[in-house]
């Protein structure tokens, strides 16, 4: 009786969870102007749901993973699966705002290396898409990160071929945490992001804040005026 309880209580959270970010989704690109506010409020609904996220063990393999990132060229929503803790596989609608278009990836990211000391861990991953618009568009690069309960970096190369254009993003980010948190604690990074891609070949250099609690994790920054926005759950 027990298992069962547990069993159907699992799948209501993710059933739950699934709805609402379709939802948001469909709101998102059916409202003009209005995908900005409606992903804010979805993070705030999934900060309020992150209890109950909490609550169940998360079992690896088997693990799923949303994401939704937006910047000043582009937004996309991510789902992804983990049938290991060695790779992942998954979907990215893209909106691109810069070449005006919309499509699908198909990714998969492999953990190359994984470091871990007493008082730090280091990954490092390989990671690759195809669209669904049009095969001849891919992408492909290496990321990693090394991070104590104090400090953060990490470095980012992905090259982007394209119809329109072949280019490559590079990103790098380092950051300090002003308190150490227990487990189960709100976390929070005062971090420093700098971009450059070689579309406009130049590096843009901003501030940003991550928190995170549990499953749940958001980055909010600003550049130009834009929203830098990045979030995450776990299920």
């Amino acid at each position: 009786m027990t298992n069962t309880i547990f069993i159907l209580s699992f799948f209501t959270q993710k059933f739950l969870i699934i709805n609402i970010y379709i939802a948001f989704f469909i709101l998102s690109d059916t409202i003009p102007y209005m995908s900005i506010y409606k992903n804010l409020i979805f993070v705030l609904i999934l900060f309020m749901l992150s209890d109950i996220v909490q609550s169940r063990p998360i079992s690896w393999p088997g693990g799923s993973t949303i994401m939704y990132k937006s910047d000043s060229m582009s937004s996309s929503y991510i789902f992804h699966y983990s049938p290991s803790y060695k790779y992942s596989i998954g979907a990215e609608y893209v909106n691109d705002r810069y070449f005006n278009n919309q499509f699908i990836n198909l990714r998969s990211t492999y953990l190359l290396d994984r470091h871990n000391t007493k008082t730090s861990q280091r990954n490092i991953y390989l990671t690759g898409g195809i669209s669904t618009k049009n095969e001849q568009d891919i992408l492909y690069g290496i990321h990693g990160d090394w991070e104590t309960r104090r400090l953060f970096s990490s470095f980012s190369f992905i090259n982007k071929d394209t119809k329109e254009k072949n280019y490559t993003e590079n990103e790098f980010q380092l950051g300090i945490a002003p308190y150490l948190g227990d487990y189960n604690d709100l976390h929070t990074w005062i971090m420093l992001k700098a971009k450059k891609d070689s579309i406009d070949n130049n590096w843009e250099i901003y501030p940003f804040i991550k928190l995170f609690q549990g499953d749940f994790l958001i980055e909010l920054g600003s550049k130009n005026s834009h929203w830098d926005i990045h979030f995450i759950v776990r299920y």
